[in-house]
């Protein structure tokens, strides 16, 4: 017998990072796209526009760790 709840948590998992992900992926699009623009007209905001790059992509971050809690502690 093939034990549904198992087949549910990897569903889970699996949209977890892909959802975190398209989301990250859409996030820093805009932030660095606003970001190249500060910095073309002025070099100082470069600091700044590397950090504001970064920020989106904890989500995906988050998303992952989501995914293997639902792995490994659920399925476990």
């Amino acid at each position: 017998m093939v034990d549904i709840g198992l087949g549910i948590i990897a569903i889970g998992a699996g949209l977890s990072i892909g959802l975190a992900g398209l989301g990250s992926g859409i996030g820093q699009g805009i932030a660095c796209s606003s970001a190249v623009g500060a910095t073309a007209e002025d070099p100082d905001f470069f600091g700044q526009a590397i950090v504001f790059g970064v920020l989106p992509e904890t989500q995906a971050i988050y998303g992952l760790v989501i995914a293997f809690m639902l792995m490994f502690i659920l399925a476990g």
